[in-house]
């Protein structure tokens, strides 16, 4: 049964947004009291966080598919709906997020940082947000807005200052288990590890961790063995110990050409020429293996390596060996930049931005694409005609039908607002303005007016012909 998993695909859905409330406040004496309808609420988060307590991906092996929670709904008396609650999923420490394409989205070192997955929707705004001077009792509101949904890959990177690589049997997991307090399977036949081991080794004043990554062959890099599957896993190790087998039963092997196969496949998988090397002479407890080390070592020294002889069952030359990783590891880390704090990057639009764009595709459809416009669509109850009016108001009010007339739109051209798969398509019809001014006061109430006072009533009927008077003089026929 698989019990450490490095590599999943994850799918991954945000919460939807709950839709706005249209209500009108009523009570006795008091029939009309103005739209009180409350806002949705929005949609829960999924958040990636990294948790220390977790070493293996392997349940979002089991369970590939989470989804957050959705927004409620809003009610009258200006009752807000619930947030939809944030979907936490912790996972180990160095787990790389990627899109289906490879390109690296987050990079999760260090307890507690986290990378936002999937976004929840937006809560809908209820007729009472929308109420305004000119629109005073809107019999609509907006709807909330679907959450992300994302396919994300999730690759664990080990993260650790040392890793132990060779031959599979070449005695890693025999050494990781005397430095150190872990306990790895041991026994005498290849691939015995099949999962990275980890170790905490104390030197001195200096503490570091150890990783014993499964055993490479000729030809890792490419996939053969477990070496493709695991070389990840000393991408982020400071330092990188040759083990080499000096009583290996193989003719056809020694340390040196070890070392050289192993050095190959390093160089193939890439981005490791960097770290500094050490080699050690493992399992001289065995009389061959003394004589086999002694011989091989001036080579390797020549070579510029320093070489250790030790063994892990006789527990000879250990010492020196964890000092001398302990100060390579003090060297990195003194070597590293300093974290800098959170920045955060501005990046301001353009003055020329319209926040949209107009493009006359090869059929003769008018495609309009943006964030505004999307999300407006996305918001708009198509069976209520005035929240309809209201997206062609704010639609006119971006410049979009300007746009169109620019772009050579005609009447009875068709127009899409978002991308193919998901798309609003209409016969566009230019107007003047949007319509709400043509058809009248769109949301507002005769009945409420009679009761606001006469000054008011006056005051606002002189905004409203002061804003009409500004859209016509400002307005240029086609």
């Amino acid at each position: 049964m698989t019990t450490f998993v490095d590599r999943v695909e994850l799918h991954v859905a945000a919460g939807n947004g709950g839709h706005g409330c249209a209500s009108v406040h009523r009570e006795k004496f008091k029939p009309l009291g103005g739209p009180d309808g409350g806002n949705g609420g929005r949609g829960g988060d999924v958040i990636l966080t990294v948790d220390q307590s977790i070493t293996t991906l392997l349940d979002y092996h089991h369970s590939p598919h989470r989804k957050a929670t959705n927004g409620k709904p809003g009610e009258g008396g200006n009752r807000s709906g619930k947030d939809g609650q944030d979907l936490v999923l912790p996972v180990p420490d160095g787990t790389v997020v990627l899109d289906k394409a490879g390109n690296v989205l987050a990079d999760l070192v260090g307890h507690g940082t986290s990378y936002v997955a999937a976004q929840g929707g937006r809560g809908g705004l209820g007729n009472a947000a929308l109420a305004s001077a000119r629109r005073k009792a809107p019999g609509f509101a907006l709807l909330g807005e679907p959450g992300d949904v994302q396919d994300v890959v999730l690759e664990l990177k080990t993260v650790a200052d040392v890793a132990l690589v060779g031959y599979p049997s070449a005695g890693k997991s025999s050494l990781i288990s005397v430095l150190s307090a872990a306990k790895p399977k041991i026994a005498d036949y290849p691939f015995t590890t099949l999962v990275p081991n980890l170790g905490v080794v104390t030197a001195g004043s200096t503490v570091y961790t150890i990783a014993d990554v499964p055993g490479l062959i000729p030809g890792a890099s490419q996939g053969k063995g477990l070496g493709l599957e695991f070389l990840r896993h000393v991408e982020r190790c400071s330092v990188l110990v040759h083990v080499l087998d000096t009583a290996t039963l193989e003719s056809d092997r020694d340390p040196v050409s070890d070392l050289d196969v192993i050095e190959a496949e390093l160089r193939e998988y890439g981005g490791l020429d960097n770290r500094p090397r050490i080699v050690v002479l493992n399992k001289i407890d065995v009389p061959d293996g003394l004589d086999l080390a002694e011989m091989v070592r001036p080579d390797l020294e020549a070579r510029g390596y320093r070489v250790f002889e030790v063994s892990a069952v006789a527990r000879t030359g250990l010492k020196e060996l964890s000092y001398a990783l302990a100060e390579l590891v003090a060297q990195a880390r003194a070597a590293r930049p300093k974290e800098e704090s959170t920045r955060i990057v501005i990046r301001p639009k353009a003055v020329d931005d319209a926040g949209f764009t107009v493009v006359r595709e090869d059929d003769g459809l008018f495609r309009v694409r943006g964030e505004k416009p999307e999300r407006w669509v996305r918001q708009t109850d198509f069976n209520n005609d005035e929240a309809v009016g209201y997206l062609a108001d704010r639609l006119n009010r971006l410049g979009v039908e300007e746009e169109l007339v620019k772009a050579g739109a005609r009447a009875g051209d068709g127009v899409a607002i978002g991308p193919e798969e998901n798309a609003v398509v209409f016969d566009w019809e230019p107007t003047v303005m949007a319509g709400a001014e043509m058809l009248g006061r769109r949301g507002e109430d005769h009945r409420m007016e009679a009761q606001r006072p006469a000054v008011q009533r006056r005051r606002d009927r002189q905004a409203e012909r002061d804003e009409l008077q500004r859209e016509f003089d400002d307005f240029e026929p086609f």
